[in-house]
């Protein structure tokens, strides 16, 4: 069996591993570097910038555990470097698993001929015609960068100018300096991740939101536990608030909100969100069906409306995440070699790096209340846990949400190491568990993972060591 794929972001590199591991004779068609948005410009550069942060503020906190540190600076550009010497070490990791598995990397830009072949315009100027049995198309996302915001930086996929007034994460990550004033535009992950993180780089950060409230797909209660801590952070959050027009000056952006507010900053982030990246591919060539909003249809084994040519990650109608397409690539390749596996997206965690970080899966209490679904919850403060008292990291909750028989169908935390303590709660969605199976297993003490323990039990109204007030 041979296989082509175009694109060797976080679907693309998973489905090429696992199908060579099946057997299969893989060629993998990568324009730039393997790993995708997500190693290169996505979850890893963020989350190691993030970290760097991280650090910084536990040192600038250190003199409430009884240490002391007089000489705490930051450096931004040394923090860029170690994050692109961790991006540089995880990219040769992968080029060595396609070596290992016998995985054949062509550097260049692909494009479908007909339903077995694929042409690519390789990095040195030849032109190399692939034929397989199958194919698989994962060449991700790109930002959504409408015409009013002046968005330049980037042309025919080059970073021209990383300084530039209006930028997207792209150059965000590439940036030495931080600038003295941004304007975030977009309240959801990329948005809240990196304007914490330039804010406590020195910028002065305005986060405007057109939803009521950030991180506008998860629970009121998580936005509202964000919201406090980035007040603490003198961040200003404009929530309910639309981008009317934007003026780019010599020295910065004026931005009109549609109320008629004005903001002005030295430079505008653009984060409201990511678009399929199918240009180039031909689709229409071969007659692969696209939805209205721009997305390749699949079915349930991934497979397009032309057999033998399959689609996974942004590219398709599922959550732009690299866990979702990492997964999807795993299954399409199973299908390709002739396995019958569905797509299982019935419980996907949803994680946001911040301080205090974000984690979700399953539903949350305003969507069950829309669907009419019969819930009940249970919750648990991090504050009245010894560990988070222990570590110094008091804020946030737990939260649980059961329907009435008792089966988890959703869970929020918003807490230390909330994206690492998901893991439990995301098993229990997917297996169907009840918080009484899960609340009788025994968790390790002191740990956080106790608070998880307590809102379940909470659930029945049976937490130990939850506070209640009785009237």
């Amino acid at each position: 069996m041979k296989i082509t794929i175009i694109g060797a972001g976080p679907g693309g590199y998973e489905a090429a591993i696992m199908a060579a591991k099946l057997g299969a004779e893989v060629t993998i068609v990568e324009k730039k570097e393997v790993g995708g948005t997500c190693l290169n410009i996505g979850c890893i550069p963020t989350k190691a910038l993030l970290a760097s942060s991280d650090v910084l503020t536990t040192s600038l906190e250190a003199d409430k555990f009884g240490v002391f540190n007089d000489h705490t600076t930051a450096d931004l550009k040394q923090m860029i470097e170690r994050k692109d010497k961790v991006i540089s070490g995880l990219v040769k990791g992968i080029e060595f698993l396609f070596e290992s598995n016998g995985v054949n990397l062509v550097r260049g830009t692909g494009k479908l001929i007909d339903s077995k072949t694929v042409e690519v315009q390789l990095n040195d100027g030849r032109v190399e015609t692939l034929v397989s049995d199958k194919i698989l198309l994962a060449t991700g996302s790109v930002p959504v960068c409408p015409e009013m915001f002046h968005y330049d930086a980037i042309k025919n996929d080059e970073i021209k100018d990383p300084g530039k007034r209006v930028i997207t994460s792209t150059e965000a990550l590439a940036l030495t300096t931080p600038p003295k004033s941004m304007i975030v535009v977009g309240g959801g992950v990329i948005g809240c991740e990196l304007g914490q993180f330039f804010s406590r780089m020195g910028a002065q950060i305005t986060i405007v939101e057109m939803a009521d409230q950030i991180l506008s797909s998860e629970d009121e209660d998580v936005a509202k536990q964000l919201l406090r801590q980035f007040k603490r952070e003198k961040i200003k959050v404009l929530t309910a608030s639309g981008v009317a027009d934007v003026k780019v000056q010599d020295s910065g952006v004026v931005v009109t909100l549609a109320n008629g507010k004005t903001l002005e900053a030295e430079m505008m982030l653009l984060s409201i969100g990511r678009t399929s990246y199918s240009k180039g591919l031909s689709l229409e060539t071969v007659g692969i069906k696209i939805d209205p909003q721009g997305h390749i249809e699949v079915d349930d084994n991934l497979e397009t409306s032309v057999k033998g040519i399959y689609a996974v990650g942004d590219l398709i109608n599922t959550p732009f995440l690299a866990h979702v397409a990492s997964k999807e690539g795993i299954i399409a390749a199973e299908n390709m070699m002739g396995k019958a596996k569905i797509g299982l997206h019935k419980a996907i965690p949803r994680c946001v790096y911040t301080d205090p970080q974000v984690a979700a899966v399953g539903i949350t209490e305003s969507e069950a209340q829309q669907r009419g679904i019969p819930y009940k919850t249970g919750s648990y403060d991090f504050r009245a846990l010894g560990k988070a008292q222990i570590i110094g990291k008091i804020q946030g909750q737990v939260k649980i949400i059961v329907d009435d028989k008792d089966v988890i169908i959703g869970a929020s935390i918003v807490g230390p190491e909330a994206t690492d303590l998901l893991a439990e709660v995301t098993m229990a969605v997917h297996l169907g568990l009840t918080a009484e199976m899960l609340g009788d297993v025994i968790h390790p003490h002191p740990t956080l993972s106790e608070a998880i323990m307590e809102a379940l039990h909470d659930v029945h109204g049976k937490s130990i060591n939850k506070v209640s007030l009785r009237i």
